[in-house]
């Protein structure tokens, strides 16, 4: 059975599928010359045959600037470009395409958040409540504001077994905030915050919540309206699409309120040297040329991810992460960190006396691909008193023979060292 999608046909199992079935899309992952085991997906994932074809099939036959000109291949890019934007609202249940503003990725979204509205709300004795399991892309950009706003950001504790403190999270708020900023699955514990929560929690007592989405678009089904956020920021790369795309959702009404983010073409109205007046939302966070190539492959990973269904990539996945899980606990020394009661297809882990980059060189002379440090996650670490994990993330195409490719890496890791 084949599913067309911008133009390329790719094989759509029919559920229930495995892991096995759709892995053959990927053509990093059934090369011969470079065989790999690729647990590295917390940190990029691989690209479908259709996002591929997608991003080239824009370069060969529509490659053009978008919104100014009138001719064919212009209001075609643009066409591809703005249907793009409205696919991926669609995806995260967004109420309306122009709330979805494009970015680079995850890190830019949120620093357009705390650039715009956190300069143009937040002041002196503000609170800013992040947690303590947040990627620094979620935290230096609140450092930044709140060293020019005079703002205070305090820090919710988690527990040894990574979950948040509510009851600790709950004073915070309740102490005067006017923004959480809270990552929705944790790149290095793998833990699912109760976000739908946080957020009720935040909004009675009257602060704005922003969920780091870049682990949980690719996992699991997202819609706004359940989260009940009034911001999101994601990547495109850790969901099968391009690098140096993302996007960052937020309330209409917020995004009319805020100022540019930066200034150019394409988000001015009007231009003179005694002023400029800007555009309508979302164009008026969308300075200059923006990469159209990346919004249209990112538009073929939502194809491709909504065809799979996320229910069942979440379903897969969690059989995964049991099956790793268990397995890695027969291994003497292996000590995994982050072992919350709700938790998304991360592994970090440690063997005794063995640095974790040594673990890394050596599995990659097996064939395996982990990543090894600190996940940009420094206050993370300090917390667990570690200088860094390896850390196994899976994907929905990885396989039970991935899972026996770590574990006899492994084997041969602490056969090297003792």
């Amino acid at each position: 059975m084949t599913q067309a999608i911008t133009g390329k046909s790719i094989r759509k199992p029919s559920p229930p599928w495995t892991s096995a079935d759709v892995r053959t899309d990927f053509p990093i992952l059934t090369s011969t010359d470079r065989p790999v085991a690729y647990l590295d997906n917390a940190a990029t994932s691989q690209k479908p045959d259709a996002v591929i074809a997608a991003t080239a099939r824009y370069y060969k036959s529509m490659n053009a600037n978008i919104h100014r000109g009138v001719y064919r291949l212009s209001v075609e890019a643009t066409e591809a470009y703005e249907s793009a934007r409205a696919k991926i609202a669609a995806f995260i249940g967004a109420p309306h395409p122009r709330e979805v503003i494009f970015t680079r990725g995850c890190t830019e979204a949120i620093n357009l958040v705390a650039m715009t509205w956190g300069l143009q709300n937040l002041k002196a004795g503000s609170t800013i409540v992040l947690t303590q399991m947040e990627h620094h892309s979620n935290i230096v950009p609140w450092q930044m504001v709140a060293a020019r706003t005079g703002a205070r950001i305090v820090v919710t504790p988690v527990s040894p077994q990574g979950e948040l403190d509510l009851a600790a999270y709950e004073r915070l708020v309740a102490d005067g905030a006017a923004l959480v900023a809270v990552t929705h699955i944790s790149n290095v514990l793998g833990t699912i915050n109760p976000v739908a929560e946080l957020a009720q929690i935040a909004h009675r007592h009257g602060a704005l919540i922003l969920l780091d989405g870049a682990q949980s678009v690719a996992h699991m089904p997202v819609n706004i309206a359940e989260l009940g956020c009034d911001f999101f920021a994601f990547s495109g790369h850790k969901m099968c699409g391009p690098t140096g795309i993302g996007a960052l959702w937020a309330r209409g009404d917020l995004l009319d309120a805020m100022p540019p983010y930066q200034g150019g073409g394409d988000m001015i109205s009007t231009v003179s040297f005694e002023g400029s007046t800007w555009n309508i939302v979302p164009h008026k966070f969308e300075a200059g040329t923006p990469d159209i190539a990346g919004a249209i492959g990112l538009s073929a990973a939502v194809d491709y991810l909504s065809r799979l269904e996320m229910a069942r990539i979440a379903a897969v996945e969690a059989d995964l992460l049991a099956s790793a899980e268990k397995a890695l606990r027969t291994i003497p020394g292996l000590r995994i960190i982050g072992e919350a009661r709700q938790k998304a297809s991360v592994i970090s882990f440690l063997l005794d006396g063995i640095h974790p980059h040594d673990i890394g060189t050596i599995l990659d002379q097996e064939h395996v691909a982990v990543r090894t440090g600190h996940h940009c996650c420094q206050p993370l670490m300090d917390y667990y008193h570690i200088p860094a994990t390896a850390r196994a993330s899976l994907a929905f195409y990885n396989t039970p023979a991935d899972i026996d490719a770590l574990v006899s890496g492994l084997h041969r890791v602490i056969e090297v060292f003792r």
